[in-house]
């Protein structure tokens, strides 16, 4: 088993200057990692997610898939491809309320059939990319390295302080 590393979430004001930024810079990644920081849905779930999943008049969203790179074997050597799956465990498929501050951003890029991060049907982003475009935009705010996975750890602390129960 691999060793359980420190968990980091970002406090209130680094929080706050993240959220700054992206308002600042909106695009379709920004609204991406935006929606991580106010769902907990993990980095391969958002790639995975297409506006079918948002439900705008209802202000849901449904998680049902994630997207990974896996390895495959190839007769010429091993390489690995992009593969949407069903999440990491059954507990992962679910239908999350969006607020509204949310809701008004995603009416802005709504795009029916594509995935949410493109704007395109038959293109997507992958999660290292994902994690890429959330270092560099940490690091345009001046904020501590983290990896993608802290704002999944960052809602569920928010959740907790604002006494919502732990499960």
């Amino acid at each position: 088993k691999k060793e359980q590393g420190d968990i980091r979430v970002f406090s209130l004001e680094e929080e706050e200057k993240l959220l700054d930024y992206l308002q600042k810079n909106m695009d379709l990644p920004a609204l991406g990692i935006l929606l991580c920081l106010y769902t907990g849905i993990r980095v391969g779930e958002l790639c995975a997610l297409k506006w079918d999943d948002i439900n705008l008049l209802e202000k849901k969203m449904s998680v049902s898939k994630s997207m990974q790179r896996l390895r495959i074997n190839a007769v010429s050597g091993s390489k690995t491809e992009v593969k949407i799956l069903e999440p990491k465990s059954a507990c992962s498929v679910r239908t999350i309320p969006l607020p509204d501050t949310i809701i008004e951003l995603l009416e802005e890029f709504h795009t029916p059939g594509a995935f949410l991060l493109t704007g395109k049907s038959s293109r997507f982003v992958e999660p290292r990319t994902m994690q890429n475009r959330f270092k560099k935009a940490i690091l345009s705010c001046g904020i501590q390295d983290a990896n993608f996975h802290a704002t999944r750890h960052t809602f569920a602390t928010r959740c907790i302080e604002l006494g919502f129960d732990v499960k």
